[in-house]
């Protein structure tokens, strides 16, 4: 349970971010690679690979190495999960009503 709750923040921990935001917007579409990525973004390569690794680890950005450079995609089972995860955590679950302890009064 302690893993998937390590895993469930990374997916979360993709997404707060406005760069890499601005990166999954361009992976819409499709496959680049990252020189393009830092041409478009106006960032070093560096950041973009310390963003990557971030979206690659949460599982919803894929890598492939192409030459010298790496070109990614967005990993549609990735980012499925990520929804379902997103929609699981945030609905409203019928349950007993309990009383707290400031209630009795």
């Amino acid at each position: 349970m302690a893993w998937e709750h390590a895993q469930n923040a990374r997916v979360f921990k993709a997404f707060c971010d406005e760069n890499r935001l601005r990166i999954l917007e361009c992976l819409q579409e499709g496959d680049l690679c990252a020189c393009v990525l830092i041409q478009r973004l106006g960032i070093k390569q560096s950041a973009l690979s310390y963003h990557m690794k971030i979206l690659v680890e949460a599982g919803v950005v894929e890598s492939k190495p192409v030459g010298k450079w790496t070109h990614y995609r967005i990993c549609e089972e990735g980012c499925a999960y990520a929804q379902m995860l997103l929609g699981n955590l945030t609905a409203v679950r019928i349950h007993n009503e309990e009383v707290c302890q400031c209630a009795k009064v």
